[in-house]
């Protein structure tokens, strides 16, 4: 077995396809209605993007606050730019004070690509505005970030907008989970090769 590796390493490197993940955190003070995140990315356009907001105390590690409590703080609109191109086209606009959150919900559904599955992901509609509120975005072509295929990769600038109804009353921190497809090469010299532009 060992010589058929070689043999086939001669006349091609191996490639093995993964995704890579990365997360950010932004911080947006306390007393803000409003925030611009631009350069979310600059480069690689994810396939995926997951965004959430979390009280900076319980971020920076306070024993009294839950750093996985992600908080709606009273979003009322919230989109992504890649490019010029708004994500999604209509941005989302909950009302987390009246219950009216339905689509920034199923942005969940959607952005991880359970929408048309019989599946659940364990969050139900309540949860969803009292500390599970994450955001998601498929940012494929043909929405199949969660698909085995790949699309061909863009490169571009991502940007984050987000309003609050009211001024934020603490600072918070908006954490920002993206996956990309990439590549690792292994050529005949058994050098690795982390391939982030394929």
């Amino acid at each position: 077995m060992n010589i058929a590796h070689a043999e086939a390493l001669e006349h091609a490197p191996a490639r093995y396809p993964f995704t890579r993940t990365s997360v950010k955190s932004i911080t947006i003070p306390s007393g803000f209605r409003d925030k611009t995140i631009p350069n979310v990315h600059l480069g690689q356009v994810p396939k995926r993007i997951v965004v959430g907001f979390v009280s900076n105390v319980a971020y920076n590690g306070s024993y009294r606050h839950n750093p996985f409590n992600f908080q709606h703080f009273n979003i009322n609109y919230l989109c992504l730019y890649v490019d010029a191109e708004q994500v999604p086209a209509v941005p989302l606009t909950p009302d987390f004070t009246h219950g009216n959150y339905a689509r920034s919900y199923y942005s969940l559904f959607e952005g991880t690509g359970i929408k048309w599955k019989d599946e659940g992901n364990d969050i139900n509609y309540d949860e969803y505005g009292n500390g599970y509120t994450l955001f998601a975005f498929d940012l494929t072509p043909d929405q199949s970030a969660h698909k085995p295929h790949w699309n061909v990769q863009r490169q571009g600038t991502v940007r984050l907008d987000v309003r609050f109804k009211v001024e934020l009353p603490v600072a918070v921190n908006c954490i920002v989970y993206s996956e990309f497809d990439n590549l690792i090469e292994i050529d005949k010299n058994r050098k690795v090769i982390v391939d982030y532009n394929v």
